[in-house]
């Protein structure tokens, strides 16, 4: 969760997206998408991307669309009855953790493929959905999962771990310096009443951080980084990307390539560690291409998007 993860919606309409993809012209440059190609977008959220590059590889390519949440698949879905189109590739969708990847091309009998695309992070759908807990100000249970049938949800994290593993989670995740101080408030607050909506823990984390000298607010809301640690631990989010950046070269065709957009540095520390120490893979971004002025006025959750390339030589 970043900075244009704080800025809230009113709610999507049923069956249709309010998620704008980030990086749209530079992620469909890096990827080259090839006529009759085979592409795998492993987050599908509101299909821009996966559309996009269907519309590119014409009607005898395929997209495989991943997504763990339901939600995603179901409003993609509905797109495609909206808008179909002669010259689009085959979209093939399924939901799943994107890093188990190779069981769905399984189903699918495909071997290697053309290309990979992952928009990591959270979408705007999914803050707009005020029952999940991803909204500061959500009327329903602090859940934060991606897929509601697996794992368990934020509240139950904060009922069972102790002060120092709370602390433990919002420093390591959310690179929270005030982490301790949060979370003995959230222990503290447990004692006198269950903490089960994300409007309490977005209480706590506002009271619990003092404001800088001289400013009369934060620059972004104080809940921001406990937030972010609480859905990366309860979706397993960075061991979710540590494995599919290991299995995702020997998926890859020659010439193919892998384009990943992160939102915060633990995210693009690992896609370049990982582009850079795997053997037949080349960095095509030296520095990971960022959004212009223009789309980060008019998409604010681009502010903190980093695009990373890397493409198979072997």
């Amino acid at each position: 969760m970043t900075e244009d993860e704080t800025v809230q919606d009113d709610g999507a309409t049923p069956g249709r997206t309010v998620h704008r993809p980030v990086l749209f012209q530079e992620v469909l440059d890096a990827l080259s998408p090839e006529a009759g190609g085979i592409y795998v977008d492993g987050t599908l959220g509101g299909g821009g991307h996966s559309l996009a590059i269907a519309d590119r590889v014409g009607p005898k390519g395929l997209v495989i669309s991943i997504d763990r949440d339901a939600a995603a698949l179901d409003r993609v879905e509905a797109r495609l009855a909206r808008e179909p189109s002669a010259n689009r590739g085959t979209v093939r969708m399924a939901q799943s953790n994107y890093a188990d990847f190779p069981a769905v091309l399984e189903l699918l009998g495909v071997e290697k493929v053309n290309g990979f695309l992952l928009d990591l992070g959270l979408s705007s759908d999914q803050l707009a959905d005020r029952t999940r807990g991803f909204s500061f100000n959500a009327d329903g249970d602090l859940d934060l999962r991606f897929d509601a049938t697996e794992g368990e949800p934020a509240w139950q994290l904060l009922a069972r771990l102790s002060a120092e593993e709370i602390a433990d989670v919002i420093f390591r995740y959310g690179e929270e310096r005030f982490s301790r101080r949060i979370a003995r408030e959230i222990v503290r607050r447990r004692g006198e009443r269950p903490i089960r909506k994300a409007s309490q823990l977005a209480e706590i984390c506002r009271k619990a951080i003092p404001t800088p000298p001289g400013r009369d607010r934060q620059r972004i809301d104080p809940a921001t980084r406990t937030f972010q640690a609480l859905r990366i631990a309860v979706n397993d989010e960075l061991g979710s990307l540590e494995r599919f950046l290991r299995r995702a070269p020997d998926r890859l065709l020659p010439g193919g390539k892998i384009a990943i957009i992160s939102f915060h540095s633990l995210e693009d520390r690992i896609v370049k560690t990982a582009f850079r120490d795997t053997p037949g893979l080349e960095v095509l971004t030296r520095k990971p291409i960022e959004a212009g002025q223009t789309e980060q006025q008019e998409n604010p959750r681009a502010r903190s998007a980093k695009l990373r390339v890397a493409r198979r030589i072997l």
